[in-house]
């Protein structure tokens, strides 16, 4: 009786209770052209990223070369370095193709010779240890992206001007902390401003992007075949400054970020700007977001994240999976001067088919298969594939050029379910925290790569057998983590906690 005693428009008046991401549902459940522009806006920044990680394919490159002197001791097996300087000679008569052959490398140790591609890695780990949770508080995920691809773009082409392997090494130390935050950016950035629907195919505009990128690279390094190696990093790099100036210009912040830091009014301007639903409201609802991060201190999400016990075995065994397969995906890109066939053709190869794995992990695997299982029996396959490839050698092509297609799609698939999944298994609160240090695993992991290259000239065991237990491995850790395949992206740790206690993860 009580209730038909209340009318209609007393009904209307009382105020609701929305999560944010019922808000999020509500406001841009169906997609429109402005949210793919922004997807596209925002995933193109992975071309750039991709460009500047595996340019050392190119400029790092052993030169091909030729016997002068009829000194029978001088053959094409010969060991370079056994040789005088007068018996051989590189086959381009430019020496500033490759950064081995400016700076004669050719016989130095493998550690001195891949410092400057080392010196990039750790660069990437040491900037996103550092500035990951930037993108959770002060700066927010627009800025930090923004400023990621500038700095990035500007050490690339500062890059081409260095005198000596030391200058040069320095040059893409900085770049490394540049990019660091970059990729991370992109796919929150992309994941939070989309519904839940709509989310695997929104993340696989920055793959998409990112296997473009390579091509890319390729065919600018093949167009100037011949040429110095600093004209690859000018003709990328510059496109790559043009790019993060349009981004701070026309691109969208993370209505879920805006909402953490309290800033309502500028998230519903947002939300109206990108939903399909143009009149969500002239006033605002009342918006559960109790675990807002203050401003004051930028590395609060760190501490938040590190303060729940649940949360720090979830992050220690995402990384740890995120370190083997890093070394493994990185490695099987950076290698492919050891399998003795033409990299520039085999470099698109490899591209064409990460590509196409892409395709497949985001328009149904990611939508229908389990996270945990997926990883799991990718890396299984990847890691078996890459050793037994290894120990049969460059002798049997056939057999190699297959195991190598296997591990490599597999390693791929690895490394597109965990991108997705590490952006998953954490709340918005410190989502970009979470998912960065879990990257900078993955980055630690390809820390070791330009080195085991370059051993590999000596024998693939030493980088593909590497590679292939690194990635076998940690696949094991997959089966620790919980399954978050169809499940909401939680705001806060309470509500995470209180999700996983319902489905018996925590106690």
């Amino acid at each position: 009786m009580e209730r038909d005693s209340i009318s209609p428009e007393a009904e209307v008046n009382v105020p609701l209770e929305l999560s944010v991401e019922e808000m999020i549902e509500q406001s841009i459940g169906v997609v429109n052209w402005t949210q793919i522009l922004q997807a596209v806006l925002v995933s193109l920044q992975t071309f750039f990223d991709s460009q500047q990680t595996f340019i050392s394919i190119f400029a790092h490159a052993q030169p091909t070369w030729h016997c002068t002197t009829n000194n029978k001791a001088c053959t094409s097996r010969s060991n370079l370095c056994e040789l005088t300087k007068t018996d051989w000679a590189w086959d381009s008569g430019n020496v500033h193709t490759s950064v081995i052959s400016e700076w004669n490398l050719e016989c130095t140790s493998s550690v001195f010779a891949s410092m400057p591609a080392t010196s990039y890695f750790v660069g990437s780990l040491l900037g996103g240890l550092v500035l990951a949770a930037l993108g959770d508080s002060s700066l927010g995920r627009k800025n930090l992206l923004c400023i990621s691809t500038l700095v990035m773009s500007l050490t690339a082409l500062a890059s081409a001007f260095s005198p000596n392997i030391w200058v040069y090494s320095i040059f893409r130390f900085l770049c490394g902390i540049g990019r660091a935050p970059l990729a991370i950016c992109v796919l929150v950035l992309v994941t939070e401003r989309v519904s839940r629907k709509w989310r695997p195919q929104a993340v696989m505009a920055g793959f998409i992007f990112l296997s473009l990128g390579m091509m890319g690279l390729t065919g600018i390094a093949f167009l100037n075949k011949g040429a110095s190696w600093r004209s690859l990093y000018i003709w990328t790099s510059v496109p790559g400054i043009i790019s993060s100036v349009l981004c701070y210009v026309f691109l969208y912040e993370s209505p879920r970020w805006l909402l953490m830091q309290g800033r309502e009014k500028d998230a519903m301007a947002v939300l109206r700007a990108l939903g399909s639903i143009t009149s969500i409201g002239t006033s605002l609802p009342k918006i559960n977001t109790e675990q807002k991060l203050p401003k004051t201190n930028p590395f609060i999400s760190l501490k938040i994240l590190l303060s729940r016990r649940w949360a720090v075995k979830r992050l220690l065994a995402s990384m740890l999976l995120a370190f083997g397969i890093g070394v493994m995906y990185f490695g099987m890109f950076l290698g492919v001067g050891n399998l003795g066939f033409d990299i520039y053709l085999t470099s698109v190869f490899n591209a064409s088919l990460s590509l196409s794995s892409y395709m497949l992990a985001f328009l149904w695997w990611i939508q229908h298969c389990n996270r945990r299982s997926s990883l799991l029996g990718f890396c299984t396959i990847s890691g078996a594939a890459c050793i037994i490839f290894s120990v049969v050698g460059k002798g049997h092509k056939g057999v190699l050029i297959g195991l190598e297609l296997t591990s490599l799609f597999c390693a791929c698939m690895a490394f597109n379910v965990l991108l997705m999944y590490m952006v998953e298994l954490f709340p918005t609160c410190v989502r970009n925290t979470g998912s960065s240090l879990v990257r900078q695993a993955m980055i630690l992991g390809s820390a070791f790569d330009p080195m085991l290259v370059l051993l590999g000239n000596k024998s693939i065991i030493y980088s593909y057998g590497t590679f292939g237990l690194a990635m076998l491995l940690s696949g094991v850790l997959a089966l620790s983590l919980p399954e978050t395949r169809g499940k909401v992206l939680c705001d806060t740790m309470e509500e995470q906690e209180l999700m996983d206690q319902e489905r018996k993860l925590i106690p």
